[in-house]
């Protein structure tokens, strides 16, 4: 009789990697989004400064210039630093007699590479949250529900008149002042902010509720 151990089947699956679990995705998850609330909450305000004002310099930077040229700066910029530090370590290591090598040999020997799981654990949350994007805009497109087509018609129709005062580059460095600044402008007063939003969505959901009852072909399939 044939060992178990021995089959063509056992001996071929004990090379394989045990398959991920199924909380690494979701941790990894949550692990992003804890730093993203770190850094919007302002709880490390150094870290945010240099993000935000990083972040803000570059679109500020593509406004003025053109991308050619803010990347060629921005790839100026830094072989400016690491060749001047290297020239720096080598005249140091020179007038020390040192032979300390590159001072950046131990960035050079990180592994940096992607792997082939960690290329497809994102491509296929990507992918997810494509198919879902794709799936809500059909029900926009062909109305699913009136009600909220005509929200986004009308969304539409206020951003024509945004797009033309704003740019798009304009919009983005409105957006990321906005996400800096808004978590921690609610956080300081969400008693006050909670109170009048509440007052304005009764209000909206009032005269929602109207128009429903006045206009026929209106009415949520819930209702």
């Amino acid at each position: 009789m044939e060992n178990p151990s021995q089959s063509p089947l056992v001996s071929s699956t004990r090379g394989l990697d045990p398959a991920p679990s199924p909380g690494t995705a979701a941790a990894s998850s949550s692990c992003g989004l804890s730093l993203v609330k770190d850094l919007v909450y302002w709880r490390d305000p150094k870290k945010t400064g240099a993000v935000f004002g990083s972040i803000l310099t570059l679109l500020v930077s593509l406004a003025v210039f053109s991308v050619v040229s803010v990347l060629a700066y921005l790839v100026l910029a830094l072989l400016s630093v690491t060749i001047s530090f290297r020239i720096y370590k080598s005249v140091v290591q020179a007038v020390q007699k040192t032979n300390d090598g590159n001072p950046f040999k131990p960035y050079l020997e990180l592994d940096i590479t992607l792997s082939a799981e960690t290329f497809r654990k994102y491509c296929d949350t990507a992918f997810a949250h494509l198919n879902c994007i794709l799936k809500r805009l059909l029900q926009l497109f062909l109305v699913e529900d009136l009600v909220d087509s005509l929200k986004l018609a009308v969304l539409m129709w206020l951003m024509t008149y945004v797009g033309a005062v704003f740019n798009g580059l304009t919009l983005l460095i409105l957006a990321v002042l906005l996400t800096f600044s808004v978590p921690i402008i609610y956080q300081t007063y969400q008693t006050q902010i909670d109170h009048y939003f509440n007052l304005v969505q009764k209000q909206v959901s009032s005269v929602i509720g109207k128009v429903q009852e006045k206009l026929p072909g209106m009415k949520r399939k819930s209702d």
